[in-house]
């Protein structure tokens, strides 16, 4: 099963990319001459109008092969004869997919879940909220004199406060201030023994779903940060290996894990391919932007073999986080 979920993972990830990428083309009117999902030898092929579609026996990939993409091309309707703004469209568009298939998933998450409210669900009996008068159905609107208008501003305060706190709540329309004294939890957590309501609004899940995404953008970008700064190891990069093992981890915790997982890494192919690097999406953006201001003095076959070159070094790096995935994670298992 941990390999029927990997390999539908991948899939859609890869799929939703390359329909970007297809669906941006076809709109701007340029001819893709194949559209495949996989990599290696076709098992499938089906012409349809100027298109061949196909699907291929490797799970690990796809592409969106359009004429003049990476060389010179005469024909009209060629990516390399369409106005700057229409090939960057294209560009970015994979990314893009990428980027909504992640708050999709995490809207549907937050749906299916419940997103956490400012109200009390439930008030542990016997707590310091229970000692002092909290119920369950109380809007807490602030904390020592700081407004909440999320359950992760409630902790945050809770933790931040010394001895006692002074809570603010919304109880039948009437406004009430209790102060609650603190207690800790095993790891040191400071809390006072409510928990949070739970809401299944669609719209607050659209809010939710885009805020934990952008929560997870910024961490992606850090983390990015610090390892061209040499702060975090390339060694900790994870590759298809390491990407299927954490599948079979997470598979054993329910659908909701794979689902969030499906997301991060969904995210995490949207924001790699925007680096500004040969290959990649971000590298194609750049020299579209370059060659606006510099004209003729790079012309098309000059930027694919550069592409080229960097299609062979992100193989290196592939080869490279794939051999540290399997002294990592297989190796051990025969030692």
């Amino acid at each position: 099963m941990t390999i029927i979920y990997a390999i539908i993972m991948f899939c859609l990830l890869i799929f939703i990319h390359e329909l970007g990428h297809f669906m941006a083309a076809k709109a701007c009117g340029v001819k893709v001459n194949e559209f495949a999902l996989g990599m290696g030898p076709a098992f499938f092929k089906k012409q349809k109008g100027e298109t061949l579609y196909s699907l291929r026996i490797l799970p690990i990939g796809g592409f969106c092969a359009m004429e003049g993409e990476d060389e010179e091309s005469e024909d009209a309707r060629a990516f390399n004869k369409k106005p700057a703004w229409k090939r960057a469209i294209i560009v970015v568009a994979g990314a893009a997919m990428n980027l909504l298939l992640c708050i999709l998933i995490m809207v549907i998450i937050s749906m299916c879940t419940g997103t956490m409210t400012t109200t009390i669900d439930k008030v542990v009996d016997g707590s310091p909220a229970a000692k002092a008068g909290l119920h369950s159905g109380d809007e807490i609107t602030d904390i020592d004199g700081k407004p909440v208008t999320e359950w992760t501003d409630i902790t945050t305060y809770i933790s931040e406060a010394r001895r006692q706190t002074r809570i603010n709540i919304k109880r039948n329309e009437r406004r009430l201030s209790l102060v609650s004294e603190l207690s800790q939890t095993e790891d040191g957590r400071q809390v006072i023994g409510i928990e949070p309501m739970r809401t299944h609004n669609p719209f607050i899940a659209i809010k939710a779903g885009s805020i934990n995404t952008w929560n997870m953008t910024k961490l992606m970008g850090r983390t990015i940060k610090q390892l061209f700064t040499g702060e975090v190891s390339t060694k900790e990069l994870t590759g298809p290996v390491g990407i299927v093992y954490a599948v079979n981890d997470t598979a054993q915790y329910g659908i909701m894990y794979l689902l969030y997982l499906t997301a991060l890494i969904s995210l995490n192919l949207a924001i790699v391919n925007m680096l500004p690097l040969p290959a990649l999406d971000g590298g194609r953006l750049l020299f579209i932007i370059i060659r606006q201001f510099t004209g003729r003095a790079i012309n098309d076959d000059m930027e694919g073999k550069i592409h080229l070159v960097g299609l062979m070094l992100l193989f290196a790096l592939m080869i490279y986080v794939t051999w540290n995935d399997i002294i990592r994670f297989i190796v051990p298992i025969f030692n």
